[in-house]
């Protein structure tokens, strides 16, 4: 009897990180084509444009790995090969930071970004170092188009 209530609350867990994980991906889809218009660049130097004016804008977003997930990477870790549970964690991350970097950067009149950068870390909980969550720093030099007078 024990073993089929853990069996149920596992596939209880599975079910909402997953249906979590999927909602999240909507909304990361749907906030990317709303922002679709400021467009990003990695090079360090600027089109030759005359902004209005330039500012540092950034995104950082923070996202936990759940138990599930951590259990499979466990199991890739003995087998070897691709941590797919991690790749995903990574993805939301990393998009989900850029948006928040662009949307720093619509808040202020820009149209564009150069020369964004992306740091990430693992925070990690636990005595044997596990990752509990990973954090992404999105950042840029955005630039205000000129008005048109």
């Amino acid at each position: 009897m024990d073993l089929i209530i853990l069996l149920v609350l596992l596939a209880i867990g599975y079910g909402f990180g997953t249906y979590n994980e999927r909602r999240h991906f909507r909304s990361i889809r749907e906030r990317e084509d709303a922002l679709r218009s400021i467009v990003t660049f990695s090079t360090k130097k600027p089109p030759p444009l005359k902004p209005d004016a330039v500012a540092l804008v950034a995104g950082s977003v923070v996202i936990s790995i759940d138990y599930f997930k951590k259990v499979s990477a466990g199991l890739r870790n003995i087998l070897g090969g691709r941590v797919s549970a991690y790749e995903s964690l990574v993805e939301r991350a990393r998009r989900e930071a850029i948006l928040r970097m662009k949307a720093d950067a619509e808040r202020r009149g820009a149209d564009a970004i150069f020369n964004v950068k992306l740091e990430t870390s693992s925070i990690t909980k636990g005595a044997k170092g596990q990752v509990g969550a990973v954090e992404v720093l999105a950042y840029g030099t955005a630039l205000v188009p000129p008005r048109h007078r």
